[in-house]
């Protein structure tokens, strides 16, 4: 069976062909700069075949078309014909409280879908926007949705619910929901894989750490807490968002500043974390940089960033009433062996103890702790895809 994935953002989109159930990657890319000049397509097969063209990519639609053009194609394509694809996975970021797991996609489901807008009005629509290009495009192809939010509503209410009156709660299904959820499902179950343990007698914190980042606490082999909320922007601190924050602070800057709503949402959203805080970039990897050379500014916000980390790991092994997994993954976990590092510091009284030279490894699977570690250390790289590849064959083969 194969299974194109889709990732659909503002102006671009992600795309993985898998072949099911091995799992096996036939071809990706990366459709960037829809409706803007210089759009491109970027597609690579797994045999190591390159291409990037240029063109008019004026909506989702071509997108999707130049899409699946390619990947049909004599050239550069890995199959024949679009009878070739199976069905169609489609990562959406906010499920709200109607999506609990992924689910084929109907009118009704997208309607439903519909109704999440509110709660992610710069994510769901790109995604509605490749699902119903999709349908187009391929309308007798089955296609699932697979919610970043899902995994995470396992939490019970006294995790997810915020302390505001709780008629907001009832109008405007205010809460903590979670992202990153389908992450957090891979590297937890795949870390019991490697261990040989069984996922739902585990303790596990989950650190998915990238440009956006976020922490889970699973027991059982369920979602507990998380750290991100409402939105991406709760939590650990990221790129450019800020994470947790004083409301006060947001209130009295909009005051002091003259500034509206949208503007505060982008400050918060777009101006803040390691990038307003160093001054230097959003991108980790300059930052670390920076801070070894002493730059002030840096090492704060590296210091700040690390310190945020370690706290909500604290917080979720009380949660949890202890801890036997803590795994690292994203952009920045997999591949800091400096955050690492810094993170797990002292940290001897949860049982965790890293082994310097295993914590040199980057992006691959590995146990990084010492022999006196109570806890296993992990990294483990994330694969969302093939996690919506493997929802969406068990959804159609049921």
């Amino acid at each position: 069976m194969n299974i194109l994935v889709i990732n659909s953002g503002s102006s671009s989109i992600k795309y993985q062909l898998l072949k099911m159930p091995e799992g096996e990657e036939l071809v990706k890319g990366l459709v960037d700069k829809i409706g803007l000049h210089g759009s491109f397509i970027k597609n690579e097969r797994s045999d190591g075949d390159k291409v990037k063209l240029e063109g008019d990519i004026i909506d989702h639609q071509a997108g999707i078309e130049y899409i699946l053009g390619v990947i049909s194609s004599d050239k550069h394509g890995s199959i024949k014909n679009f009878e070739e694809i199976d069905a169609v996975g489609h990562r959406v970021v906010h499920g709200g409280e109607t999506f609990h797991s992924s689910v084929k996609i109907t009118d009704e489901v997208i309607k439903k879908m519909e109704e999440c807008i509110d709660l992610a009005p710069l994510h769901n629509p790109p995604n509605l926007k490749g699902i119903t290009a999709m349908k187009e495009i391929l309308p007798d192809v089955p296609q699932v949705g697979v919610f970043d939010t899902a995994f995470h509503q396992t939490m019970p209410a006294y995790s997810f619910m915020y302390a505001i009156p709780y008629s907001l709660y009832s109008k405007y299904s205010i809460r903590r929901y979670g992202f990153h959820g389908t992450s957090h499902r891979y590297v937890s179950q795949r870390a019991c894989e490697i261990l040989g343990v069984d996922f739902k007698k585990q303790k596990i914190i989950t650190c998915h750490l990238g440009n956006g980042a976020s922490v889970a606490a699973i027991k059982n082999g369920v979602s507990v807490d998380t750290s991100m909320g409402l939105t991406p922007v709760e939590g650990l601190i990221m790129g450019t968002r800020s994470g947790d924050l004083d409301l006060g602070v947001l209130t009295y800057i909009m005051r002091k500043e003259e500034i509206g709503i949208t503007t505060a949402n982008t400050l918060i959203n777009k101006f803040s974390g390691v990038l307003g805080v160093s001054g230097v970039s959003s991108d980790m990897r300059e930052v670390e940089e920076a801070s070894m050379k002493g730059e002030e500014r840096a090492v704060l916000a590296m210091d700040m960033y690390n310190y945020r980390i370690r706290k909500y790991i604290g917080a979720y092994a009380a949660a949890l009433g202890g801890l036997d997994i803590l795994v690292f993954t994203g952009g920045v976990g997999e591949n800091s062996e400096t955050v690492r590092r810094e993170v797990c510091k002292d940290m001897g009284f949860l049982g965790i103890e890293i082994d310097v030279e295993k914590n040199k490894l980057r992006g691959k699977e590995a146990l990084l702790c010492s022999g006196n570690s109570k806890v296993n250390v992990m990294i483990v790289p994330t694969n969302e895809e093939l996690v919506i590849a493997q929802d969406t064959m068990n959804l159609i083969n049921s």
